[in-house]
Parts: structure tokens; sequence; C-alpha cells
């Protein structure tokens, strides 16, 4: 006779956690999401248009050329009980009316920061800093930018010292899934608190 532990009609259920991935324009959002998650993810990119010239802050992005108008989703399993469903918010300010929608049930996020901007992330700080929802910034290592130190992002952007800062690199799955594994204590923590 086999055990209840061998029927899938008594497997655990994985809890899932909604989790946002916030940040300035061309910050690495789009490129986090789709880096780590396991399904193909959903993405709006667009191409960039000339009606953005002049309303988007091209400083320091001007390569790019596609921009996210709604949102990226993807999904990662931590383990046979923990998986996250990944919203990665666009990054500009004409789009920020949608993060209220996207945070609606979100537990957790992350904020990317690239430190050749890091300007462009403030306002996705002081969102969730607002909200009281657990946090962790991601510094997105851009090749040629100047490395900085996390207590240096730390002090740039005025934030608790109980808020974990990582160094990342968006386009590694390995590197992305370290930064979603360091949101998650933070999430168990505040909610063990």
């Amino acid at each position: 006779m086999a055990s209840n532990d061998s029927d899938p009609t008594h497997a655990p259920v994985p809890s899932a956690l909604k989790i946002l991935v916030a940040g300035g324009f061309g910050a690495g959002k789009t490129t986090m999401v789709g880096s780590v998650s396991e399904i193909a993810p959903l993405s709006t990119e667009e191409v960039m248009t000339e009606a953005s010239y002049g309303v988007d802050d091209l400083s320091g992005v001007e390569a790019k050329s596609t921009t996210t108008v709604a949102l990226d989703f993807g999904r990662i399993t931590i383990n046979d009980q923990l998986v996250l469903y990944l919203f990665g918010t666009p990054g500009q300010e004409r789009f920020w009316f949608m993060w209220e929608e996207l945070s609606e049930g979100a537990l957790g996020a992350v904020v990317i920061a690239d430190t050749r901007r890091l300007e462009t992330c403030f306002a996705a700080v002081d969102f969730f800093e607002r909200r009281g929802v657990p946090f962790v910034v991601a510094v997105n290592c851009f090749e040629g930018a100047h490395r900085y130190e996390p207590d240096e992002v730390r002090d740039a952007l005025s934030l608790d010292p109980a808020i974990p800062v990582v160094l990342c690199d968006a386009r590694e799955r390995a590197s992305a899934k370290e930064v979603l594994l360091t949101l998650v204590n933070r999430v168990a923590e505040r909610m063990a608190a």
C-alpha cells in the first residue's frame, strides 16, 4: 500500500508570491524577468517612437530602442513549496499610474538600480517605502559603469540599514535568482515579526 506522501492528491500545494520588479527606465527590469523566468515571459516591449522623444528621459540610455508599455510577467519555482510570479513594471514616469494596480496583492518587490542614473530608481524606492512593501535594491552592474559597494548605494538612496542592497547582473539567471532569494528571505523575516 502506498503512503499518502506518494499520492499526488495529497502533494503539498506550493505557496505563490506575487513580486514586483520595478525601477527606472532602462535599468534592466525586462531583462531580469526574462533571464530568471522558467516560462517564456510575457513582455509588452514596444519599439520606441518619435512620440517618446521629449517625453521620456533617454539620458544614459540613448541607444535603447524598445520600452515596456504595460508589464512583464514571468514565473520561477524556488522549491516544491514556493513559486514566485514576477510582474515587471514600466519605468517611464508617464506609466507610473500602473504601479498602483500592479502592486495589488504583491508581497515584495525588487527595485533595480542603475548607478549611472541612480535618480531613476528614487520613485520606486519611495513607492514601496510609503506602502510598507518589503523590498530589496538590486544594483544592476552594467559593463563600463563604475562599481559602487552596496553600502555606498544604500547611503546614496538614504535607505534603512535593514533593506538589503545586492549587486547583480540582470542578464544572468543565477544572479537574478540570488536577488529573488534575498527578497524571499526579507519577506519571510517581515512576516515572522
